[in-house]
């Protein structure tokens, strides 16, 4: 399936900006996506294709900030660049403390903004790559057993096959079959490399 295209979101209320930020954007090949509102954002927005939000923090309606909120309340983990020509270093702090990629006031050089929308489209990749294998994983843990499941949390206490025996009140050769069970299901090939992945996605 071939990589879908990033796509560069603009939120501004003043058209003449936006199309204007949607032409510079198009000048190194990207798509540029424009909308006047927070609101019309949120009815469209389509969190397949990678991305990159550029947001101006005073909107009619729902303001950049309160945006971004609803942005991390829908678990949308879209970086977010906001643009504001109102220097409001209190609002500046607020938005990259809540994990704003940026926060840059106008006017802002075209090379500048341009470099960091790049910025922005490669710091979404390793993301999205992070939360497709946190999705995979899940979904191989769904496919084990209750019995399984007990094995495993003992695993991941360091218990061995002859402390999982005693633990479960099982045989040896069932405690064994449980571990393979487990290293099939989430297709790795050891307890060392089980263990290894469970600690890289945070699950240990």
């Amino acid at each position: 399936m071939a990589a879908l295209e990033p796509i560069v979101f603009i939120i501004d209320d003043d058209e003449p900006v936006r199309e204007g930020l949607a032409e510079l954007v198009r000048t190194i090949k990207l798509n540029a996506r424009t909308f006047a509102t927070a609101d019309e954002f949120l009815d469209a927005y389509d969190p397949a294709p990678p991305g990159c939000l550029l947001l101006d923090v005073r909107l009619p309606g729902m303001s950049g900030l309160r945006l971004q909120e609803e942005l991390r309340t829908r678990g949308i983990d879209l970086p977010v660049i906001f643009i504001s020509g109102h220097g409001d270093v209190p609002m500046a702090v607020e938005a990259m403390k809540k994990g704003a990629f940026d926060f840059l006031e106008k006017p802002v050089g075209d090379q500048a903004l341009l470099d960091r929308i790049n910025a922005a489209l490669a710091e979404d990749q390793p993301r999205r790559q992070a939360r497709a294998a946190a999705r995979s994983l899940q979904q191989k843990l769904a496919l084990l057993t209750a019995r399984e499941r007990e094995v495993l949390e003992l695993l991941k206490a360091g218990m061995s096959t002859k402390g999982i025996t005693k633990a479960l009140g099982i045989s040896a050769k069932t405690a064994q079959v449980h571990r393979t069970q487990i290293l099939e299901k989430l297709q790795v090939e050891s307890v060392p490399a089980l263990l290894t992945l469970l600690h890289r996605m945070n699950m240990m």
